[in-house]
């Protein structure tokens, strides 16, 4: 099987307030090095915001002890509409997956803290042990124990490996997953009683391959697919704009597009939102795309082409130059903590 991801990027969280969710996620998440912070029209993504293009800003942030970051996403000139009642298993994104250096020790810190909730930790032979983090947003997370780093020391957390996804047809949606991104192992297979339902429970993992500029930094990718057994599950984003409170999209770094479109259309599954067909590519950061699962969940795509080192000076690297499937040095990827959360 090709790789065409190198790891999740980010997770996108629409928010009310990008600035203050920044600080959030760095006090429970170790969330501190800013990436980007960009003010911008949503353009390309009309035909998921009712057909008008909204001012947005958004706020990439990470944890540069391994894995995906935040992308933090507010509208401007809207105010976002907050979700309903939200259940494991309806579909599209229900939580994020983070991974934690020490499970006890982060379920005692973030026990203390009075904004959130947080459930007790679940014993789990197949997939591991895990405990649920609710924030003042209503936003879930799925907390990991994982031994999976780029570098350990300065917190008990890492960033995103994945997410929970609520799948109507699970056979397809593992399809799709395996045959289309390439996230082909399955770990477990299980039905379970969770939140008083019936549900099936499919863990799929791709493990880092050390090929692409930040794949030791990315990771192994974990994604827990949720079908439940004895309702018509809601659709998360029914009657709301992508943009909206909650999560709108997970976020995959690409070594290849132009190989994984035509691989993807080769599966019957085109992007729905291509960049490089709508602006000159020489002014951007990189290519970013967008493909729907079998339930219309939004996964994005990006091709980084530059990656800000130190910004204030101007200093950026141009991945285009460089052999796509070759790691950057440690050194590089931690000079990224230069800009710090502030």
């Amino acid at each position: 099987m090709h790789h065409y991801l190198s790891g999740v990027q980010q997770i996108g969280i629409g928010v009310k307030n990008a600035h203050s969710a920044m600080h959030t996620y760095k006090h429970l998440f170790g969330m501190d090095v800013l990436i980007f912070d960009d003010e911008a029209s949503a353009t390309l993504m009309t035909q998921y915001t009712g057909g008008d293009v909204y001012k947005r800003r958004a706020i990439l942030t990470m944890n540069l002890q391994g894995g995906g970051g935040l992308e933090l996403w507010q509208f401007l000139n809207r105010n976002p509409a907050a979700a309903s009642t939200i259940q494991l298993g309806d579909l599209g994104i229900f939580a994020a997956i983070i991974k934690s250096v020490n499970l006890e020790q982060s379920h005692q810190r973030l026990s203390k803290i009075d904004e959130v909730v947080v459930s007790d930790i679940f014993k789990s032979e197949a997939s591991g042990n895990y405990f649920w983090l609710t924030d003042a947003n209503k936003n879930t997370f799925k907390i990991i124990a994982s031994n999976d780093w780029f570098q350990t020391g300065n917190h008990d957390m890492g960033g995103i490996v994945g997410s929970v996804i609520g799948v109507s047809d699970m056979e397809k949606a593992i399809l799709f997953y395996q045959s289309v991104l390439g996230i082909d192992v399955i770990l477990y297979d299980t039905e379970a009683i969770e939140n008083k339902q019936r549900i099936r429970k499919v863990g799929i993992s791709k493990k880092a391959t050390g090929k692409g500029a930040f794949n030791k930094l990315l990771g192994d990718v974990v994604i827990e697919l949720v079908q439940v057994l004895d309702r018509v599950p809601a659709k998360i984003y029914q009657d709301r704009f992508w943009g909206d409170c909650g999560f709108i999209h997970l976020c995959f770094d690409v070594l290849d597009m132009q190989a994984l479109k035509k691989h993807a259309i080769s599966k019957g599954h085109d992007f729905s939102v291509d960049s490089s067909d709508s602006f000159a590519m020489d002014h951007a950061a990189g290519r970013f795309c967008y493909i729907e699962d079998p339930d219309g969940t939004l996964i994005e795509l990006v091709e980084t082409h530059k990656v800000p080192i130190l910004k204030k000076i101007g200093w950026y690297l141009d991945l285009r130059k460089r052999n796509i499937e070759k790691p950057l040095p440690n050194w590089m990827i931690k000079m990224l903590a230069i800009s710090k959360v502030k």
